[in-house]
């Protein structure tokens, strides 16, 4: 009976990781949406961000998860786009350490300026779980567009963000 239970399991993880790693999220068309999060840590996250307040997508974007250290001049001109689009039109979220806190830190900006639409932008592997943990935070009201930036993952990172989507999604049915 255990060997069974644990052979179900097993199965059950498989088929689910099959559908998690052959099904990634895709990038979105550029759909208006009231506002643009971006979540930091992956390469072309800010930059498709960026291409996309410039076209007229959003009215403003939080990057959320960024450094202390880091100032609008910089990223400006590390990312060749005029300075007064940071000062205008682009929050750049300082308080977010991991995916949970950049849901809270999104949930507090969106807040403040009553939006009702938002893209959120991160890499395909990661569009999961950062759905799962900002559907959570934000009311009902609003509404969430996935815009995946597509990535190459290795099968262990696909491996391990598997598993942390199951344990946060398990989590929340208990709600922690």
């Amino acid at each position: 009976m255990i060997v069974r239970l644990f052979a179900i399991t097993l199965l059950g993880w498989m088929l689910g990781f099959a559908w998690f790693a052959i099904f990634l999220p895709q990038p979105l068309d550029g759909r208006p949406t009231d506002a643009i999060v971006v979540l930091t840590g992956g390469a072309g996250r800010i930059d498709r961000g960026l291409a996309l307040l410039q076209e007229g997508a959003a009215k403003r974007m939080l990057i959320s998860g960024v450094d202390r250290s880091v100032r609008p001049a910089e990223l400006a001109a590390q990312y060749d786009v005029p300075e007064r689009l940071f000062s205008c039109c682009i929050t750049l979220g300082r308080e977010a350490i991991d995916t949970r806190s950049n849901a809270i830190e999104t949930a507090h900006w969106l807040e403040r300026r009553d939006y009702r639409t938002v893209r959120l932008i991160t890499t395909d592997w990661h569009m999961r779980r950062s759905a799962l943990e900002l559907r959570q935070a934000l009311p009902e009201r609003v509404t969430i567009v996935y815009d995946a930036v597509p990535s190459r993952p290795s099968l262990t990172m696909l491996a391990r963000e598997y598993n942390k989507y199951l344990l946060r999604r398990g989590a929340a049915l208990i709600g922690i």
